[in-house]
């Protein structure tokens, strides 16, 4: 990638977390981007090792490309899915996947994927949490807000399983609290210019 100095003003990625009751918010996610949506949309989602259908319930009700993470695969457009019982980590430009002990009980862990991201794209990155019943992510969001990235948080009263999400809007306080529905149409406003906090965003 081209260094911090040369790249055009705006995000380069977004990284999005989610657990119990993640399906129906990933879908309506998904299904809200648009087909030219050009930032690569990295997906955790706490899930059973035999299950292998999320790409393919993503990939219906989106025109985006979805696909399941390869090691040392190149991060391009597209939703990419990190597949059950790896953590998934992003390098310069790359993914990478580890069989490391389990954080919070997960594997894959969102904070560790979302601290990861942090570490590359720096201000660079929108984070976004979804629903769930523990605390994982709440840790990484607020890192990605310290590295002057954006934050966003599924609201509470939208979410399936409200603990993850009140977790996180409790970890960064400055973060933006949206309606699942107003998720995809935010980010799509926003993916060509930086908005480190919250606040009125012009359609």
């Amino acid at each position: 990638m081209s260094e911090r100095g040369e790249v055009a003003p705006g995000y380069r990625l977004v990284v999005v977390g989610a657990s119990a009751g993640g399906l129906h918010a990933l879908r309506t996610i998904v299904a809200g981007l648009p087909d030219d949506f050009e930032l690569p949309v990295v997906v955790v989602q706490h899930r059973a090792k035999e299950s292998e259908l999320l790409c393919e319930l993503l990939q219906e009700c989106s025109g985006l490309p979805v696909a399941e993470v390869n090691d040392k695969q190149e991060i391009g457009p597209g939703v990419w899915v990190g597949p059950p019982d790896y953590h998934l980590l992003l390098d310069d430009g790359f993914f990478s996947l580890t069989t490391d002990e389990p954080v919070r009980y997960s594997r894959p862990s969102i904070d560790v994927t979302f601290e990861s991201a942090a570490d590359v794209y720096g201000m660079d990155l929108i984070g976004v949490v979804l629903t769930g019943a523990n605390a994982d992510g709440s840790r990484g969001l607020r890192r990605i807000a310290d590295e002057g990235g954006h934050a966003i948080v599924q609201d509470p009263e939208s979410a399936e399983v409200r603990v993850m999400p009140r977790s996180a809007a409790k970890a960064v306080p400055d973060a933006c609290v949206l309606p699942l529905e107003e998720i995809a149409p935010h980010l799509t406003r926003i993916r060509g210019r930086r908005v480190p906090r919250c606040g009125p965003v012009a359609a």
